[in-house]
């Protein structure tokens, strides 16, 4: 049930999108939450300001989750994203943010959970 909100500042390609969300997909489990169930989102061409600065190579990605936290996997999982914003993108960690949201209730396929 997890979804994925990630902010670009960078205008990506299909394929570099595809990556990104194989990436991200495939790290959920450092959350402990299964990838099957993930909804990615991918915004590129964002404008950002960090420091009063805009930012060329910048992202922020939101993680909103059904569930308590997991500071443990928190950790991992933003260890993760950046790590492939650098290597994919070039994006340094030091211009991303990572913000994990946690909720009771979360609705799927006309119910909630």
């Amino acid at each position: 049930m997890p979804y994925i909100d990630a902010k670009i500042t960078k205008k990506l390609s299909d394929s570099e999108k595809d990556e990104l969300k194989a990436a991200i997909g495939g790290s959920m489990a450092l959350i402990g939450k299964p990838e099957s169930y993930t909804m990615i989102g991918i915004q590129d061409g964002y404008t950002l300001y960090f420091g009063g600065n805009k930012l060329d190579e910048g992202a922020y990605v939101a993680v909103d989750v059904l569930g308590s936290g997991n500071p443990a996997g928190s950790e991992k999982f933003t260890k993760a994203v950046c790590n492939v914003l650098e290597e994919k993108l070039g994006i340094p960690g030091k211009n991303v943010y990572v913000e994990y949201r946690h909720t009771a209730d979360w609705g799927w396929n006309g119910s909630n959970f």
